[in-house]
């Protein structure tokens, strides 16, 4: 496909890299020069020299060819003017980065006016991942499919658990009443693995397990994990994911604080978010930490614009207290060494948003057969996990997984229907409207049917 992206930043240039590794052509539409210097150094893209709103830049772009453009500035009024002037133009498909709580209540009316196809929330996504992540204080991550009715659920083994240390294919026959869930993905020693029965957990693994939500719930439950929701929660740093992480758990009768450095920003929050304390401190500020609660609170999430303060409060919580740690982190190249330091729950909203656009790429590859539904990188971006809904007439219906030729490294993980999700054995079939979870070490898939070969 012809994809343009408008304002190369970190978020756009991880775009632009994903994008070029599954084979589109990509052209990056920048105002800075040395941007646009770096992306002809380092990205096989062409480049443009010049503003996004502008119908001269945009038609040496070649607009009126491109199937999706993408507009990332870091203005949210930039990103709608240029989805406007491009869909004018005669681009197909626009994506457009709106961030500012503001616009929030009038999305709807201005994606609708605008020409927007698509209006892209990075800190919106990631506050809602990090409000699942609170769910189960244990996991490492939790990703949803079929509309919440499914949960893909990470956590790190021990070795204490009743899975560990035997063949898969015994678990049940020695553990007759524990919930049937699939372990869909092993991670060892930071390689991915999809098992088969004869495969033995072990302690350090890090394992992910799917089913229905109940069932994912029942599961933990019956093997000891602690299942008490969260009941309050301190969050460092005022940033627009704090903002919409406290109206999510505001809302769900969470007890919130928010410690914010700069002023004008705690009494912007103060003003915005009537049901949770605000407090005007530096948030690195140990002994403020430790007065507000820190030693006993429930959740710890730091999400300043600064990494090195993320990683450093975000230790301080996981070595002094017992809480549920989070913190942002948005250098894709160190989640393992974070992790080996104690920190397993890292978010990165770049990531996030590259994989909503990855998602929205593949489906309009495919609108006339099977198109990806919904899309995570898991275990470092080197295993998928896709959502489909089986189309009518499609010709792997009625066929018995068992019988039909899956792709190597891949596995169907769940299939739900009509509001019931169950993990499949090789004698479930498929049916038209089936929502179907593919779990995958191939990138690029775009089509259930390219599954089965």
């Amino acid at each position: 496909m012809k994809i343009l992206i408008v304002g190369c930043g970190k978020l756009g240039m991880l775009i632009a890299e994903k994008l070029i590794e599954e084979r589109h052509h990509v052209t990056i539409i920048d105002r800075d020069e040395t941007v646009l210097d770096k992306c002809n150094e380092l990205l096989d893209a062409l480049t443009v020299k010049g503003s996004g709103v502008s119908q001269q830049t945009l038609q040496e772009a070649d607009v009126d060819h491109a199937d999706i453009v993408i507009a990332t500035t870091m203005s949210d009024e930039t990103n709608m003017l240029c989805s406007l002037t491009a869909k004018k133009l005669g681009a197909k498909y626009t994506v457009a980065r709106i961030r500012d709580p503001e616009y929030l209540e009038s999305l709807p009316f201005l994606t609708k006016e605008l020409f927007i196809n698509y209006a892209m929330n990075p800190e919106r996504a990631t506050a809602r991942e990090i409000s699942r992540m609170l769910r189960l204080p244990f996991a490492a991550s939790i990703e949803t499919f079929a509309r919440g009715l499914v949960e893909l659920v990470e956590i790190k083994v021990t070795g204490r658990e009743p899975f560990a240390n035997i063949p898969l294919k015994d678990l049940y026959r020695r553990n007759p009443h524990l919930p049937r869930v699939l372990f869909c993905i092993v991670e060892r020693d930071m390689h991915p693995i999809i098992p088969k029965g004869d495969f033995v957990i072990h302690s350090g693994d890090r394992v992910f397990v799917a089913a229905d939500t109940a069932t994912i719930t029942a599961f933990f439950k019956s093997i000891g994990m602690d299942m008490k929701g969260v009941k309050d929660a301190i969050i460092v740093g005022g940033s627009r994911i704090a903002y919409y992480l406290a109206q999510s758990l505001c809302a769900s009768g969470v007890d919130t604080k928010i410690i914010e450095r700069k002023i004008e920003k705690a009494r912007f929050l103060s003003e915005q978010l009537e049901d949770a304390t605000i407090i005007q401190g530096d948030g690195t500020d140990y002994e403020l930490l430790m007065s507000e609660g820190l030693d006993d609170v429930d959740a710890f999430i730091s999400l300043t614009d600064r990494d090195e303060e993320n990683l450093l409060t975000g230790l301080y919580a996981h070595q002094n207290t017992n809480a549920k740690v989070i913190v942002k982190n948005t250098r894709l190249e160190y989640p393992d060494l974070l992790r080996s330091m104690g920190l397993e729950s890292i978010i990165n909203p770049r990531q996030i948003a590259c994989n909503i656009i990855l998602r929205t790429v593949r489906a309009r590859m495919n609108t006339a057969g099977t198109a990806v539904e919904r899309m995570y990188k898991l275990s470092g971006g080197k295993v998928e996990a896709l959502e489909f809904v089986v189309k009518p007439k499609a010709p792997y219906i009625g066929i018995p997984l068992k019988d039909l030729k899956i792709k190597d490294h891949s596995l169907v993980a769940v299939i739900a229907r009509k509001g019931h999700a169950r993990v499949p054995f090789g004698d479930d079939v498929m049916q038209a409207d089936d929502h179907v979870v593919i779990i995958t070490k191939e990138t690029g898939i775009t089509d259930l049917e390219k599954v089965f070969g």
